[in-house]
């Protein structure tokens, strides 16, 4: 296992254990061969090439990483502008490399190894003689997991300057699949997460983000699927962007049944500027096949992305059960508020308390104060030392919600600093939320936050810190970058926050960082890179919600979600559902609470207690097990998923059922992920009633659900073998 090289052949085997990747130089062109389920390394490997006619030319040519100008029509890989203003190039190979392990991206979020044993890496190079542009394909091949990592790296030899004008990560060309099928994530604020499927058809299929986010739109994912594939069956093709800003992928069918699917950075409004001797960094996709369906597909994202992509001192600790104060007082709160609530969550077994939107500035609502990063002593006298300090003494850590992107233009960092935000002079600086984007482009603002922030977490014993984004970027150019370079300024903002986000999370790494972005927005593996979970979607309601985490689960794992169990009516969509409903379905994600805990009654503090119980008893299993989808919420009125952990001697099952069924069958739910000749005790997680079964009885025939005839139901059972209950 590992990489192959044939070089009297020009032909490149990657494998790992369950998968082969392989490509071939052709006439100095770097050409897909296959990928798929692994095969043994064989000198007749050569035959899967598909021949193109004689005078076909490159438009028939499978290629690794495709240009536009030399006869291939579709879409290209890259495109560079030569000094000249002509825009054709034509990169031959020249050489390759086989280093051990992964190397770093300098600047970019990446996923990454432990070990050097635990990957390979192959590095293409190619080469345009006449411009002097170099280029290099870089695979990484891990040794137990069916992944690829692909980026590429341009470097100007040349003499003159260059313009990159498209920088795609990865490209594939997939022969014989043009009935495929392309699976994304579509959505809204409030309703992420929409599983989309579509079929090919001759032409493209389109996702995109051009609001210099990742975007609650479309998330920087795309897989590629055989007609009929499921959770548990049929070829996967996955393609996960690591970037947090303007992306793009394309599936494209051509005439001749040939698949190109190509992500990366959105070529919109980009461009990217090559002096000699300069260089350009693209983002990393991470490529993963399955040949079980989604489901292990799914699972291989999450098993890579929650070891190898989060990093830091809560990639594998238990997370927090909290406690936030947004829904239960948005800006209307004074320090003794916050504290009765906290006092009610210490007896009631909450660890974490999280104090929102409106402590800083005269932040009153949202059209102030955003960038004013000090303390509002009217509503805190005491500042934020003595309300941490007083929540600390309830046996409770604190946390914060910042927001260090924007800047409000009723502020006194805006009214001293007006050229500080995003903007073009003399065009109008579009408001949302009565905000402005900070120029993350330059040094001396990012300093500034780091610096504001790192006074307070100094001070104030902060555990936890969420990091809100709440609107896109506009009018996208900068003060601080000259006319040729404006068209980078959306990608170098992306840059300077990893930059920002880098220094601050190494400055305070006791902090547990969680992103978000109106919820959703930039749920994107760069941003796991630097905090290891995201709150899913500002949208709470709990059958709502259902649908978001099926479908965010689709590449990121549970422990990424942030899940919070909220008031009702529920503030987003004013439906109402029992407390059981809404605590089940946040405890298949990082759990916590947001609302007054001060208003339940005693019964509701009593189920709530024994919902932070029961959690803080699974939380290991949510975060760290293997997650399979047994029921979809787009498919019908039901949901079911559960975790199971590595040995397989312990699982965790959720089913819900959201409208009330009259006269309903006898209803089952089949398991997966179980060891089949294993017997399995089988206990109800909402009265306690236990039976035994086998695994293989699980699995073929289901577990009988008792669903009450309610609207808003749900059952949930924890499995533990003989083997685990003794441990």
């Amino acid at each position: 296992m590992g990489i192959i090289v044939q070089e009297q052949t020009g032909l490149f085997h990657l494998t790992s254990t369950g998968m082969s990747y392989i490509l071939q130089i052709i006439n100095g062109y770097p050409a897909h061969i296959y990928w798929g389920s692994r095969l043994k390394h064989r000198e007749s490997l050569t035959d899967l090439l598909i021949h193109t006619p004689n005078q076909a030319g490159l438009d028939r040519l499978p290629q690794e990483y495709p240009q536009y100008g030399s006869g291939d029509f579709r879409n290209p890989a890259y495109q560079v502008e030569l000094e000249d203003g002509t825009r054709i190039t034509e990169l031959t190979y020249k050489g390759y490399r086989v280093n051990p392990g992964k190397p770093a991206l300098p600047g970019l979020p990446a996923v990454y190894t432990e070990d050097e044993t635990e990957a390979e890496t192959l590095e293409l190079e190619l080469e345009d003689a006449y411009s002097g542009l170099r280029v290099k394909l870089s695979y990484t091949i891990f040794a137990e997991r069916n992944v690829i990592a692909r980026s590429v790296r341009f470097c100007n030899e040349g003499q003159k300057k260059l313009r990159l004008r498209r920088a795609l990560s990865a490209s594939v060309d997939f022969a014989g699949k043009s009935d495929y099928e392309m699976v994304y994530l579509s959505g809204a604020w409030a309703r992420e997460g929409n599983l989309t499927r579509k079929a090919l058809h001759q032409g493209e299929i389109r996702i995109d983000s051009k609001r210099g986010m990742s975007s609650h739109q479309f998330n920087p994912f795309a897989a590629l699927v055989a007609p009929g594939t499921t959770e548990t069956q049929g070829e996967a093709y996955g393609f996960s962007l690591v970037y947090s800003g303007g992306f793009e992928a394309d599936a494209e069918l051509d005439s001749f049944g040939s698949v190109r699917l190509g992500i990366g950075m959105n070529a919109f409004d980009f461009a990217w500027l090559l002096n000699p001797g300069e260089s350009f960094q693209t983002p990393e996709t991470v490529m993963v096949y399955s040949a079980q369906g989604l489901g292990e597909m799914s699972r291989t994202y999450h098993r890579l992305y929650r070891t190898r992509l989060c990093r830091g001192q809560y990639r594998d600790r238990e997370r927090p059960v909290l406690v936030n104060n947004w829904e239960a007082t948005y800006f209307n709160f004074h320090a003794d508020k916050l504290v009765a609530i906290a006092e009610e969550g210490a007896k009631l077994g909450i660890e974490l308390f999280v104090l929102d939107d409106g402590w800083f500035g005269q932040r009153d609502s949202d059209n102030s104060s955003l960038g004013d990063w000090f303390e509002d002593r009217r509503k805190l006298p005491g500042g934020l030392a003595d309300v941490a300090k007083r929540i600390n003494g309830l046996g409770l850590k604190f946390g914060l919600w910042v927001e260090p992107e924007m800047v409000s233009p009723d502020s006194e960092l805006y009214r001293k600093h007006p050229d500080w935000c995003l903007h073009v002079p003399g065009r109008r600086r579009s408001e949302a939320r009565w905000q402005l984007v900070l120029d993350y482009t330059r040094r001396e603002v990012r300093d500034y936050i780091f610096n504001s922030l790192s006074a307070i977490f100094s001070i104030v014993p902060v555990a936890y810190i969420k990091w809100d984004m709440n609107r896109c970027l506009t009018e996208i150019g900068s003060a601080d970058l000259p006319p040729e370079r404006q068209s980078e300024t959306a990608h170098r903002y992306v840059l300077g926050l990893y930059e920002l986000l880098e220094r601050i999370t190494k400055a305070f790494p006791d902090i547990l960082f969680e992103s978000c972005a109106s919820g959703g927005g930039r749920f994107d593996p760069g941003m796991l890179y630097y905090m290891p979970q995201t709150w899913t979607s500002d949208n709470t309601d709990a059958a709502e919600r259902l649908k978001i985490q099926y479908g965010t689960s689709l590449i990121y794992p549970a422990s990424a979600m942030g899940a919070h169990v909220s008031a009702v009516p529920n503030h987003q969509v004013g439906r109402v559902t029992p407390l059981d409903f809404r605590g089940h379905v946040a405890m298949s994600g990082n759990f916590g609470y947001e609302l007054d805990l001060t208003a339940f009654t005693e019964e509701e503090k009593t189920a709530v207690r024994r919902q932070v119980a029961d959690y803080k008893e699974i939380r290991g299993l949510v975060q760290k097990g293997d997650l399979y989808r047994l029921k979809s919420p787009f498919e019908g009125n039901e949901a079911a998923w559960m975790f199971v952990s590595e040995d397989k001697e312990e699982a965790l099952v959720y089913c819900f059922q959201v409208m009330a069924v009259p006269n309903a069958p006898r209803r089952t739910v089949r398991l997966a992920g179980l060891e089949p000749e294993l017997e399995y005790e089988v206990r109800s997680g909402n009265d306690g009633a236990c039976s035994v079964y086998g695994g293989d009885r699980l699995m073929e025939l289901g577990l009988p659900l008792d669903m009450k005839q309610n609207d808003y139901e749900s059952v949930w059972f924890r499995l533990k073998t003989a083997g685990a209950m003794r441990k």
